[in-house]
């Protein structure tokens, strides 16, 4: 079992995807994106080695405008040894990739250039995963698409258009069920028509539910039926609502004890499980780390230095009680650990808390920081305890200040990618 993150990576400095507007994509342009986005990929995938982490969704925006007239450069032998260094250390690791085409790839769509556009993206795609010489358990996700007034003939639409894909696309694809227009059972009978896996969401399946009444574990054994030998092990989606946000909003974390709950019931603990969440590894790392019965407490030491300052931040009493909880003890408790983190980060803002917390990096930053640097600092959190900034302006100096004097294990903690 392998539990990821999609696209983005968390609490790493300088590490993102670049993009650009149309008007802007010169050829220069898009060889430069291209190029670091690349570098950042790589850097993601060593991330993902380093901390276990082996299933992971490459964002779709890696090549800019790769469908798109503007963009004519052959992307595939210009980054072909990088392309291929990537695809080395992916297989080497026995991590698994996948990519999930946006919104607007819409294969059973009733309008012809639609279709030729969702072939088009389709065939990006696949050709992204060959050129890294990855084989076909790394998958292309797809939803169904639109009804169009009736759900039979998009079925039909659908299953028509999909024979129009290389036998290559079709090898990668599976079909996810969506929180409106197709919902699990719909995903099920055109997996079976098209021989192509299912994936279950278990957020789009409460939102979109079948019209049939079965347990979440039996739909998802259907599900698993569905993949094949060289499809890889099954997998599935997993996501909390956020309570505060539209229809189908993920939460901006993964509850710990809930997702527990949900992977206490699966059928087969060895499904592969992709976290859809606004904090990403972090989520993905907490998740792994509270199902891995093998974890050191040496392990729940390093994450408790990415989060520590982060946690003082918002509350000392939580501080101290996580600090207890790892003394002088030889069984990690991660589900305690994580779910006082969750505690401490739920809790409003406080400007004692905030100060405090910056002081506390204040301290390891102070020694060689230049007198105006020190005059700043105090004038930020004088002005944040008046109201007149906030805590974010504190937050991006004392960053600026830890980059200007590299002190690795301040750039790696938490406190300076969440609020």
């Amino acid at each position: 079992m392998s539990i990821g993150y999609a696209c983005i990576l968390l609490g790493q400095p300088d590490i993102q995807l670049a993009t650009c507007r149309l008007s802007n994509a010169s050829p220069e342009t898009l060889r430069k994106i291209t190029a670091s986005n690349l570098t950042a990929l790589e850097r993601i995938t060593d991330y993902n080695i380093q901390h276990s982490l082996k299933l992971f969704r490459i964002s779709s925006d890696i090549i800019p405008f790769a469908t798109h007239p503007v963009n004519t450069m052959d992307w595939k032998e210009l980054y072909r040894e990088q392309l291929q260094r990537i695809g080395d250390k992916i297989k080497a690791s026995g991590m698994r990739v996948s990519m999930h085409p946006g919104q607007y790839t819409v294969l059973n769509s009733p309008i012809p250039h639609v279709v030729q556009n969702a072939l088009e993206e389709l065939g990006y795609h696949s050709d992204f995963l060959d050129a890294l010489e990855l084989n076909t358990s790394h998958k292309l996700v797809l939803h169904i698409g639109g009804v169009y007034g009736d759900k039979d003939t998009a079925k039909a639409a659908f299953m028509n258009n999909f024979y129009f894909l290389p036998r290559a696309v079709r090898s990668r694809l599976v079909l996810e069920n969506d929180d409106r227009n197709f919902a699990i059972d719909d995903v099920l009978e055109l997996s079976e028509k098209c021989s192509v896996p299912a994936v279950f969401d278990n957020l789009h399946h409460k939102l979109n539910p079948p019209r049939s009444y079965m347990e979440e574990c039996k739909w998802i054994t259907l599900c698993g039926e569905t993949w094949q030998e060289g499809d890889g092990r099954q997998k599935i989606h997993y996501s909390q609502s956020n309570p505060t946000g539209v229809r189908g909003a993920h939460s901006h974390t993964i509850h710990v004890k809930s997702f527990l709950e949900f992977y206490e019931k699966l059928p087969d603990p060895q499904t592969d499980i992709m976290l859809e969440v606004k904090d990403k590894n972090l989520s993905a790392q907490k998740c792994r780390n509270v199902c891995d019965e093998r974890l050191s407490i040496h392990e729940l030491e390093q994450e408790w230095a990415r989060y520590r300052y982060l946690v003082l931040s918002k509350s000392a009493t939580h501080y101290q009680s996580i600090r207890s909880l790892l003394q002088g003890k030889d069984k990690p408790q991660a589900l305690a650990f994580y779910e006082s983190i969750e505690q401490a980060l739920a809790m409003p803002p406080q400007i004692d808390a905030e100060i405090h917390g910056a002081q506390h990096i204040w301290k390891i930053l102070n020694q060689a920081a230049a007198g105006a640097e020190k005059k700043r600092f105090i004038s930020l959190c004088d002005r944040y305890a008046a109201g007149q900034v906030q805590s974010g302006s504190i937050r991006r100096f004392l960053f600026k200040c830890a980059k200007a004097q590299k002190i690795p294990y301040l750039l790696d903690s938490y406190y300076f990618y969440m609020e």
